[in-house]
């Protein structure tokens, strides 16, 4: 709804014949009722005079009415976006954000926590998994204010078309960097797990060993359907399972500590190293001892790494949008779960990982387990699992894609197939293009990611909430508003990090930093 609109209809919103918990939503809502009032207008225009069946059959949406911005019976007397329904439960709602969070930076963060020690990894993780939670209240308390369930519309309502092309933009880049990185990891990992279930020791040009043909079969077959729901909704199921296969990786993780000596000596040295490994006392062995605090020239390219393990703020407006009886309680609830299980699942996988390897753990947790045997079954099970894991998270990153597409050059259409189908394989397309032609094609999702990733966490939920919450209710001056400035300039402060990290990479001919998502 236009904010035109909103405006014209804010006389006639008291003809609405929902008379019970108007009075407290008004007073609990500066603007208004909670959603926006032109699109209150139009469901009273809807609903015949005579007919108040719908207004008293359901009491619980009535006291979520009274409690929060949206209520279940209004959803279904309007809709909201682009035709969705609040249906998905809180549960598949906690699996599809968790399923966002979760990335391939699982793989990386015993490498993290090998260059800065158990204690100080686990705190640096609390910090960032409690700034990210504050960055989700930020969002929520903005859009209950306005009513307002997409991202691209706040940055509207803060700063008009600016704001929401800014976005939009940072959304779609982001997003494509992460569906990318995922391909990437399907394209480059897949051949190789197939290549060592058959045994074959020497391909010699084989089309189902070519990464290129399996990432295209892996979006056609795969991809796609998914990414072709109606809601998002409807993939809580696959997120389900996708988080499955990373507690399968953490077990196997957690496994593998108990059934690795150390320290343990490469596969290319001896064959039979996983088997035969040195067996010192590892209370006499400074390599197997574990580091509490460890300071080091690769200590500061770990903060990126956990910084963005948390990333999953352009989707939480539109799981929002889906979950049955919406409240921000309610979704603040679903995010603080979801993120609850992921810190715990890093911190342990970090924990095991490194206290597998110690200081010879690589960047890539699996890469490290071949060393040990590269034809070992648990491990290319695990790998096979890693592999369902991220492709079954391309679909949930997809749809804010889809979603930034459609509010910045369809706002105001409703829900039509062919448009919906086209954007999806219009995304899959490019993507497939970028992963295949274009091999250097991460060094520029790297600078994308750690331009756009700070916008999306820090920058943007707190100067949209400075910029949406009235002074009336929160004066410039408020402690609320002050912390939301100072979480915009920590945002600005990785930005620059990040950017200098990835210059330093690429300057030394190094490639160690990383957005971790």
């Amino acid at each position: 709804m236009s904010e035109d609109k909103t405006a014209e209809s804010v006389e006639p919103a008291p003809a609405v014949p929902v008379s019970a918990p108007a009075p407290a939503e008004m007073n609990s809502i500066p603007n208004g009722k909670g959603h926006e009032t032109g699109e209150e207008t139009t469901a009273a225009a809807k609903t015949p005079p005579g007919d108040t069946t719908e207004q008293s059959e359901d009491p619980e949406a009535n006291l979520a009415e009274s409690q929060e911005f949206l209520s279940n019976m209004e959803d279904k007397k309007t809709t909201r976006f682009t035709d969705f329904e609040g249906k998905t439960s809180f549960g598949m709602s906690v699996f599809n954000l968790g399923n966002a969070i979760m990335g391939s930076g699982i793989l990386g963060l015993s490498y993290a926590m090998a260059n800065t020690g158990v204690v100080l990894f686990l705190v640096l993780l609390t910090v960032v998994a409690v700034l990210s939670s504050y960055s989700i209240h930020l969002l929520l308390k903005s859009s209950g204010i306005v009513g307002i369930r997409a991202y691209e519309q706040l940055g509207q309502r803060a700063f008009g078309t600016p704001g929401k092309m800014a976005a939009g933009i940072a959304i779609t880049l982001q997003n494509i960097g992460a569906m990318s990185s995922y391909l990437y990891i399907v394209k480059y990992e897949f051949p190789l797990v197939i290549q060592a279930f058959l045994g074959v020791d020497k391909p010699s040009g084989e089309w189902y060993l070519n990464g290129n043909y399996l990432v295209i079969m892996v979006s056609i077959s795969v991809i796609l359907p998914l990414a072709l729901m109606k809601q998002l909704g409807y993939l809580g199921y696959t997120s389900g399972f996708s988080l499955t296969c990373m507690v399968f990786f953490l077990i196997s993780v957690i496994y593998k500590k108990f059934h690795t000596h150390c320290p343990f000596l490469d596969f290319t040295f001896n064959s039979t190293a996983s088997v035969t490994s040195v067996t010192n006392d590892t209370g006499y062995n400074p390599a197997c001892i574990p580091k509490m605090v460890n300071l080091n020239s690769q200590t500061a390219y770990t903060i990126p790494i956990l910084a963005f393990a948390f990333v999953c703020h352009p989707e939480v407006l539109p799981i929002y949008t889906e979950l049955k009886n919406p409240t921000k309680q309610r979704m603040q609830h679903v995010s603080n779960i979801s993120i609850v299980v992921m810190y715990t699942m890093y911190f342990l996988a970090a924990l095991f990982g490194y206290l597998t390897f110690y200081g010879e753990v690589e960047s890539e947790l699996l890469h490290t387990y071949s060393r040990l045997d590269p034809y070992d079954t648990l491990i290319l099970c695990v790998r096979l699992a890693v592999l369902t894991a991220v492709t079954l998270t391309v679909p949930i990153v997809l749809f804010p894609v889809r979603r930034a597409i459609q509010q910045l050059f369809f706002p105001n259409k409703t829900f039509y197939w062919p448009r919906h189908i086209a954007i999806a394989v219009t995304l899959l397309t490019i993507i497939n293009m970028l992963v295949i032609f274009a091999p250097n094609i991460l060094g520029i999702f790297g600078i994308i990611g750690a331009t756009s990733a700070p916008c999306l966490i820090f920058i943007f939920p707190a100067v949209f909430y400075i910029r949406i919450v009235p002074e009336e209710e929160e004066p410039m001056r408020s402690t609320p508003k002050i912390l939301a400035a100072c979480f915009a300039g920590i945002g600005f402060l990785f930005m620059i990090m990040s950017l200098s990290f990835i210059l330093i990479d690429w300057t030394s001919g190094s490639s160690k930093a990383s957005s971790g998502h």
